[in-house]
């Protein structure tokens, strides 16, 4: 499942799944934005892991000092260029975000937010790992998951996307408990707190799990000086 977003949902078919979400989950989107808006100074140097085609970039890029996303997506990279052609302070690389080749501490915030953690389909103690690995001590590394008070508005949106071909057809009686199960082998999950706090657990990092607008659930973890 690791290529479904670097393949199938890939590129403009990912802008398309973003296009579908009703204003409830165009409200969820936002939200998040601002959430890692709020974390962010002037002169932060950042990190967006599984940045797609850029969606969230221009905005961290209106405040931060520079952005650096990456993705294994090649297609989506070919339109984040396209997308961010007048946003000269960000850089696109494709990379592994569970094999991240930059030196320790080389970021202040570093993101991975709308459940990339899940929709990467890797290791995630080690995508956490290499996440605070490369953030400064003193900076921040955002991870969100879905609060379950969206499910509903997020299995709808799923709906639509199925609907529309760009995913399997949902199947229904394998699908509940914050789990999406499609009948081409697309599987969606989440992250609960207590999962946070276990992957987080030993990182050396002050872990906070803060619930956003009813429909993210956010850890932030934080590198001591």
């Amino acid at each position: 499942m690791n290529g479904y977003y670097a393949e199938k949902l890939a590129a403009s078919r990912l802008k398309q799944c973003y296009d579908l979400g009703s204003a409830r989950v165009r409200q969820y989107l936002e939200a998040e934005v601002q959430h890692v808006l709020s974390h962010l100074r002037p002169r932060d140097l950042v990190l967006d892991l599984g940045c797609g085609y850029g969606r969230v970039m221009p905005a961290l890029a209106e405040k931060a000092r520079w952005v650096v996303g990456i993705d294994n997506s090649v297609a989506s990279l070919a339109l984040a260029r396209e997308y961010l052609k007048d946003v000269p302070n960000t850089l696109l690389i494709e990379m592994d975000a569970s094999r991240l080749q930059f030196v320790d501490g080389t970021f202040d915030l570093t993101i991975c937010i709308q459940n990339g953690i899940s929709a990467f389909h890797t290791d995630q103690r080690r995508l956490i790992a290499e996440a605070v690995r490369v953030t400064a001590p003193g900076g921040t590394v955002l991870f969100s998951g879905y609060a379950e008070a969206f499910w509903d508005h997020r299995l709808e949106w799923f709906r639509r996307q199925a609907d529309a071909g760009l995913l399997g057809e949902i199947d229904f009686q394998q699908t509940g408990n914050g789990v999406i199960v499609c009948k081409d082998g697309f599987k969606a999950t989440t992250v609960s707190a207590a999962e946070f706090r276990a992957l987080a657990a030993g990182l050396n990092v002050s872990v906070n799990l803060v619930e956003v607008d009813q429909s993210s659930l956010f850890c932030e973890m934080k590198k001591p000086l």
